[in-house]
């Protein structure tokens, strides 16, 4: 009896995960590799059994989702590997192979061979430096949130959210709601922006009601809403005693004592594994046809690696996508009109997503607040001042040569942090960096994989 084609996806966030259900509801055998201790990515993230959360989807909103969604991985059987950091997809005559990494550790390698490769490698957040960003008690809004949603830990008592994008919204909320006194919220964005693009707003009514929700919550907590304003320092000794805002308009300021500062410029989608295969990018997202399928046979791609919108777009692209590579790797061909509501919820999302980020924007001229003494690049201690001398004396014009001259970009990291601070203090245009791995591989690992140990054809 011929064996079913196998499909490996990378990620177990909302595209994954319904991209994962589509393929093997239609007699395809899914391996579903995941970095986390569970399946549901950032979105669903769970509290760990031991921490017997009384009422975990208090921490959710969709969480009715969440529930089909992981029986749906029972009742198809999916395989699910779990504590699985890939490192890197290779193309092979035969097919394609992911390399993970196990274990906290991350020592070790497997290798599952599969079919087709769906990435589902969602986002991660953009931070722009400032003097003060890297003291003790300030953190990413998604590092907050992650603290609270996984461990149930508040990272301190008052805080203060900032930056700007729709993440904001739910951080200070759940923040609030968990216990913190949240004092402010600072957003750079101006509301006029929004109503100059009410047209494409009101389209997708779901999503300003969500957000209307939000808004009551963080007015019942007490919490200021500054719009227009941001986080021009951070102060303190040992750690984050106050932080001070400045009015982008008037250029008042205003400084505002608390122990945590959750900070955020917008997501960027996680490109790394896509760009390792040749798969082109669009901007900073994986180029995609209306299949979901990237340029590069074989491989798929869905959710905030084709570009940033949220769970409910993950899930209508992770669904198609799943179609698709169902029937693609049956060798038959598809018909789209099978996920027609899928591609309507997709266009809707997509279009009200393209508004709304246009919105979104960190402030003019955020960079004449970073001191020359401000680190930029935490990894390999690069200031701004050290960025400034590279392109006024010695010439850099774009962020490799930058990278070149002053290690910026060159640590633990590879830049994916600090690329967005250190393009704006130079003064260059974001070209994201191309990374042969996805992430740090030991040497060892990299020795050892023209060895036939530790490899595996997948379940």
């Amino acid at each position: 009896m011929t064996e079913p084609p196998h499909l490996a996806v990378i990620g177990a966030g909302p595209a994954g995960l319904a991209a994962a259900l589509a393929a093997s509801a239609r007699g395809v055998r899914v391996t579903v590799v995941d970095a986390g201790q569970g399946p549901g990515g950032q979105f669903y993230r769970q509290p760990a059994p031991a921490l017997g959360a009384r009422r975990p989807q208090s921490l959710h909103h969709q969480w009715r989702t969440w529930e089909r969604l992981r029986a749906g991985l029972e009742t198809h059987r999916v395989t699910l590997l779990t504590d699985h950091h890939v490192w890197c997809v290779e193309r092979e005559p035969a097919g394609l192979t992911v390399h993970a990494l196990l274990g906290p550790e991350q020592q070790e390698s497997v290798a599952v061979r599969a079919d087709g490769v769906l990435l589902a490698t969602g986002g991660y957040e953009k931070v722009l430096p400032f003097p003060g960003w890297t003291l003790p008690g300030v953190l990413t809004a998604g590092g907050a949130q992650a603290m609270l949603k996984g461990a149930l830990v508040l990272p301190g008592r008052t805080a203060v959210v900032a930056g700007t994008g729709p993440l904001l919204l739910p951080v200070a909320t759940g923040l609030a709601s968990a216990g913190a006194r949240v004092v402010a919220l600072v957003d750079s964005a101006d509301p006029r922006a929004f109503v100059r693009r009410t047209g494409a707003l009101v389209r997708e009514p779901a999503k300003l009601a969500e957000g209307a929700g939000y808004a009551a919550q963080l007015l019942r907590h007490r919490t200021k809403v500054m719009t227009r304003h941001t986080v021009v320092e951070a102060h303190g000794t040992d750690r984050l005693e106050a932080v001070t805002v400045t009015d982008v308009r008037s250029h008042r300021t205003h400084r505002i004592p608390c122990d945590t500062l959750a900070v955020s410029h917008g997501l960027l989608p996680h490109t790394d594994l896509a760009d390792g295969l040749g798969c082109t990018l669009d901007g900073p997202a994986v180029r995609v046809d209306t299949e979901q399928r990237t340029d590069v046979p074989g491989v798929w791609a869905a959710g905030e690696a084709t570009g940033i919108g949220g769970a409910a777009l993950s899930l209508a692209e992770g669904h198609i996508a799943g179609r698709s590579a169902a029937a693609r790797l049956h060798n038959t061909r598809p018909d789209p009109a099978s996920w027609a509501p899928a591609t309507r919820t997709r266009t809707r999302l997509r279009t009200f997503f393209a508004a709304l980020d246009s919105a979104y924007a960190p402030p003019a001229r955020w960079t004449d607040h970073v001191t020359d003494d401000t680190v930029v690049c935490r990894c390999e201690e690069v200031t701004a001042g050290a960025v400034r001398e590279a392109v006024d004396d010695l010439g850099a014009g774009d962020l490799r040569t930058v990278k070149l001259l002053t290690r910026a970009g060159m640590g633990w990291c590879q830049g994916r942090m600090c690329e967005p601070g250190v393009a704006g203090i130079a003064g260059c245009a974001l070209v994201p960096g191309r990374r042969m791995l996805a992430r740090p591989v030991p040497l060892g690992v990299l020795a050892e994989q023209d060895e036939a140990g530790g490899t595996a054809d997948g379940p």
